[in-house]
């Protein structure tokens, strides 16, 4: 589901980062400072699908670099649980020598941000009957607003070759006037945006574009080498 421009104010006054040995407090804007955000929660610590997940969101922390793309787990666990799961999720992809992640996990144990971004799933609950966290993904742009979530249940993994996907598609799409096909990846050819003129096509897409021939005889299917 994409995001409808909503803005990503709603962040709690603090968050304690499992990565660091200070834990400082930040405000809210401060999470994410200039840079693309990617918001990822999970139903909880010590768990099999959610120790796979962070750890393939370790291994492709340098692409998301690339992209310039801040990444920030959450969970309802304690900062103590986050240092120790830390362990266990570096043993799991082979870095045992490594002591800390490179995203911090923010520690939502009074589930503030959870509930102000309704990350609650009230089909999964802990020990003491409380609503656990889904696996929610909240991509932000650097003007703070939200461009894309995905809710996944707790028992389906994410794909996060796919969020990197769609991270290229929103990054390409904010400044160009291209749209991107069904299973499009980085390189290949894109699609004209209908509202581009035939007058404006020449001095916009340089490198020229292919028109679909349909039955209909209406030439909406307009392809371009990747701006």
């Amino acid at each position: 589901m994409r995001g409808n421009g909503t803005r990503m104010a709603a962040a709690p006054q603090y968050f304690n980062s499992s990565t660091k040995e200070r834990h400082r407090n930040r405000k809210g804007a401060e999470l994410w400072d200039i840079r693309w955000g990617l918001l990822c929660s999970h139903p909880a610590d010590y768990t099999p699908v959610c120790t796979t997940e962070l750890g393939r969101m370790a291994k492709l922390a340098p692409e998301f670099k690339k992209r310039n793309v801040k990444i920030i787990a959450l969970s309802i666990d304690s900062v103590q649980d986050h240092h120790g799961w830390t362990k266990d999720i570096n043993a799991y992809i082979g870095e045992s020598s490594v002591q800390n992640l490179p995203f911090p996990i923010i520690a939502d144990e009074k589930r503030e941000l959870a509930v102000q971004l309704g990350m609650l799933d009230p089909s999964e609950r802990n020990k003491e009957g409380l609503p656990l966290t889904a696996r929610a993904v909240f991509v932000i742009g650097p003007d703070k607003t939200l461009k894309l979530s995905i809710l996944y249940p707790a028992t389906t993994g994410r794909n996060f070759d796919e969020i990197l996907r769609v991270i290229d598609s929103l990054q390409l799409t904010a400044c160009k006037k291209v749209a991107t096909p069904v299973d499009w990846k980085a390189g290949e050819d894109c699609m004209v945006l209908p509202n581009i003129s035939e007058e404006d096509v020449t001095k916009l897409f340089p490198k020229g574009i292919h028109i679909k021939a349909l039955p209909s005889s209406k030439k909406y299917l307009r392809f371009t080498p990747q701006p």
